[in-house]
């Protein structure tokens, strides 16, 4: 059972795009380990304004 929940964990959090942070954070550390890395709050906030300046990402009608 406990295979399963972990199963299920892994899908909730890929669908759901919370593993995105964790996989910048590993690329950053992998790519340069002094590197700053953005708190999960900035990475957020700088990921929407991402996909909210980007009309084809679907967030804007225009």
């Amino acid at each position: 059972m406990n295979s399963l929940a972990g199963k299920v964990r892994y899908w909730w959090r890929e669908l759901s795009g919370e593993a995105v942070y964790d996989r910048y954070v590993a690329h950053a550390r992998a790519c340069d380990p002094d590197a700053e890395v953005l708190s999960r709050r900035e990475f957020e906030r700088k990921r929407m304004d991402e996909r909210e300046a980007d009309p084809r990402e679907g967030f804007r009608c225009c």
